[in-house]
């Protein structure tokens, strides 16, 4: 994502009246290569999620229909953490054209599935893809772009889901209808395709500066030749601790999910452990104090866990209810996604132009709140019955809340790290929110097990049928919103409230 002429990352300075933007001639091929990346990623995450429904239900597999969100999100910690340790080490390059590979076998494998597992299997291959690549795209901006583009350049990727926003679910949904919900996941590796093709010429620029940096590191440790080998090898291995670490996480959370395959107390001993292994797995993985909500970085890295829990764990089953409890065409169903995914662009287009005039903070809060009151929202319709149009203007309302707090989570990110911490730092960021997603997935799939069907509450006549195990799934979402609005105070260093990174 740079056509950068010098050697040195552009981060720390400001930009010359010819790169003031990120579409000037230095930068314009980086950002059309890292937007594509998105695009697609946007792309196929609508549309997944708009033809689960469909999948689980032709190939009997709604029992690991929370399986196919959570487990993905899980298994990309392994990505990202990996990620992160090679871009820290040789820059973003070569991280990021692994992850496109993975991304594309993911989607061959589960465009050919048969069976449910499969479609599983497929979705955890390709999540160890997009995990590694959004670190990946994080360590590329850090070391491209001057601090001063940082709000647009993510708020350009933001921008990035509104095509597939518009046409994604709706697209989806008419694929899956008219020839098969296969084409879904082979559509998009054409698009993969067409964006590793655009992203080259810059990797190559990119590589070369990367090149010239480490030639400069090795020359300077030769100097130091002795210490310089401890401190690989102990970097070393602190790497692949992380990386155990990380496997531990992955493992954890699939064992929470795969929990309901169980029954007797085995069924309710898993899940606990499962969490609490993964909880303590990931203190590695992430800044000191983030569970405890220290204030700066660590908070930052916790609100986006938790409002990724809010907002992931609640989403997957907004199409779910639509189509099932309403009737709705998963094409028709998708509309929900499309209208979140714009208000997610649109909100985030004018945080950016917004700029200091709304400090991070306030964008935080303020976006916290939006997507805790949306979920209640979305809560209250399949409890009672409401009118599918409901649930459809909540996720607009958590869209827009989402757009306008996670570009400058991202943006606060990136200000309170330094080079040799950005692909750590972008890494715990990036696995605050699958961690968080997954385990609230887990947690939900949980909840819509037991409660589906159970007849829990069919006494209450204000209470719809079949809405009580979707209002179950919101209701755990719910709890992590709220948590999200009452520490999203602390994401400022003490010394600098309100500040906007």
């Amino acid at each position: 994502m740079t056509t950068a002429t010098t050697p040195e990352p552009a981060t720390g300075a400001d930009p010359t009246p010819r790169d003031r933007g990120i579409f000037s001639r230095r930068f314009v091929l980086v950002t059309i290569g890292a937007c594509a990346l998105v695009f697609l990623g946007a792309f196929e995450s609508l549309a997944v999620t708009t033809i689960m429904p469909l999948v689980s239900g032709e190939l009997g597999g709604e029992q690991l229909y929370a399986l196919a969100f959570a487990g993905p999100l899980a298994v990309s910690v392994i990505g990202m953490v990996a990620a992160g340790s090679v871009a820290d080490r040789i820059g973003p390059v070569q991280p990021l054209l692994a992850s496109v590979v993975l991304f594309l076998v993911g989607l061959l494998l589960a465009g050919t599935a048969t069976t449910m597992w499969a479609v599983v299997a497929g979705r955890l291959v390709q999540s160890l893809g997009s995990g590694a690549m959004t670190v990946a795209l994080y360590v590329l901006v850090a070391r491209i772009y001057p601090p001063a583009l940082h709000p647009r350049i993510f708020a350009g990727f933001a921008a990035a889901w509104v095509v597939p926003s518009l046409i994604g679910p709706f697209l989806a949904g008419v694929v899956a209808e008219r020839f098969s919900w296969h084409w879904v996941f082979l559509g998009v590796v054409g698009l993969v395709v067409v964006a590793t093709l655009l992203l080259l010429p810059a990797l190559r620029m990119l590589r070369a500066s990367a090149t010239e940096r480490a030639e400069r590191q090795a020359a300077e440790q030769e100097s130091a030749k002795e210490s310089g080998e401890a401190a690989i090898v102990a970097r070393t291995v602190a790497e692949l601790r992380r990386l155990g670490w990380a496997v531990l996480v992955a493992a954890a959370v699939l064992a929470v999910n795969l929990s309901t395959e169980f029954s007797g107390w085995t069924a309710w001993a898993l899940p606990v452990v499962g969490a609490v292994v993964a909880i303590l797995a990931l203190r590695p993985l992430i800044p000191l104090g983030t569970l405890t909500a220290r204030r700066g970085l660590p908070t930052v890295i916790l609100v986006r866990g938790l409002t990724s829990a809010a907002f992931f764990g609640a989403e997957v089953y907004v199409p779910y209810l639509l189509t099932r409890e309403h009737g709705l065409t998963p094409a028709l169903a998708g509309l929900a996604l499309t209208g979140g995914a714009i208000a997610w662009s649109l909100s985030s287009w004018l945080q950016g132009r917004l700029g200091d005039r709304l400090s991070n903070a306030n964008a935080v809060q303020i976006g916290s709140s939006l997507v805790t009151v949306a979920v209640a929202i979305a809560l209250s319709a399949a409890l009672v019955g409401l009118p599918p149009a409901v649930p459809i203007v909540a996720w607009v309302v958590s869209g827009g809340g989402m757009g306008l707090m996670f570009p400058r989570l991202s943006v606060m990110t990136l200000a309170y790290s330094d080079e040799r911490s950005q692909g750590f730092n972008s890494a715990a960021m990036s696995i605050g929110d699958a961690i968080g997603g997954a385990l609230a997935l887990a947690a939900t799939g949980l909840a819509f097990t037991a409660l589906d069907g159970s007849g829990a509450f069919a006494g209450l006549g204000w209470i719809a049928p079949g809405g009580i195990a979707f209002a179950g799934c919101f209701a755990i979402a719910l709890v992590a919103g709220v948590v999200a609005v009452v520490v999203a105070r602390r994401v400022s260093r003490p010394a600098e409230p309100g500040a906007t990174g």
